[in-house]
């Protein structure tokens, strides 16, 4: 009689892998706004205290903990709030259109933003929060510029994350998040070496250069990932 082996549902990019605090900085957010995003929070009123619900779900919610289609959600959400603010109930309110109109469930995880589904989501959300014509064309440009940091697999998930070095202007991509990869940590992009372990060697006193030669990376490579990780 056969044995058969035993079926496991275990898909790294979403399994609770990165503590708030880490995750915010990797994303260039404030741990306290991933916080609200994934836990909600409470706030004083006039009439005493009031809440406002989380608008995604986390991988793990005790203790808070974000899997890399978390991290996802919220660096295409960061987009939104990086120069026009996040209003979290029309945020909530454009998502629950794309689900109910679209047929598109957690649309921040999903390729179909690169096409309608992402156009349709804009455009209601922008009317929501009353931006003009010129307000929705930034918008969107950010939202694209945002996008192009993803990579998708040919099962159309998202695979990796290039996140920014220090701002949202330059189209390099030094360093990738990949969950397959040194268990999701930031590695620079073609080496896939940890940029935490980079910086551990410079401040051990090591030259750019010898690491450099180390890992049969340029010297730019290296002091890329020294620049991510410190301004993390």
């Amino acid at each position: 009689m056969s044995v058969k082996e035993p079926q496991t549902t275990y898909d790294p990019r979403t399994e609770p892998a990165y503590p708030v605090a880490e995750a915010g900085r990797y994303l260039r957010l404030p741990a306290a706004t991933l916080r609200s995003w994934f836990a909600g929070r409470s706030y004083p009123t006039s009439a005493g205290t009031s809440r406002f619900e989380p608008l995604l779900r986390p991988s793990n919610a005790a203790p808070l903990t974000l899997s890399f289609e978390n991290l996802i959600e919220a660096h295409v959400l960061r987009s939104l709030r990086t120069d026009h603010g996040v209003a979290l109930t029309e945020v909530r309110q454009a998502l629950s259109y794309a689900e109910r109109e679209l047929r598109i469930s957690r649309l921040l995880t999903r390729p179909e933003l690169r096409a309608s589904g992402g156009e349709l989501f804009l455009e209601h959300y922008g009317e929501l929060v009353n931006l003009s014509a010129s307000g929705q064309l930034a918008m969107k440009r950010m939202f694209e510029r945002h996008l192009a940091r993803i990579e998708w697999s040919s099962l159309q998930t998202a695979s990796r994350l290039y996140p920014f070095l220090t701002g949202e202007a330059a189209d390099e991509r030094p360093i990738v998040i990949d969950p397959a990869v040194s268990f999701g940590r930031p590695v620079v992009s073609g080496a896939f070496v940890s940029t935490r372990a980079i910086l551990e060697r410079i401040d051990a006193g090591e030259t750019v250069e010898e690491v450099a030669g180390d890992y049969q990376v340029t010297v730019a490579t290296i002091e890329d990932a020294v620049i991510f990780e410190r301004a993390a």
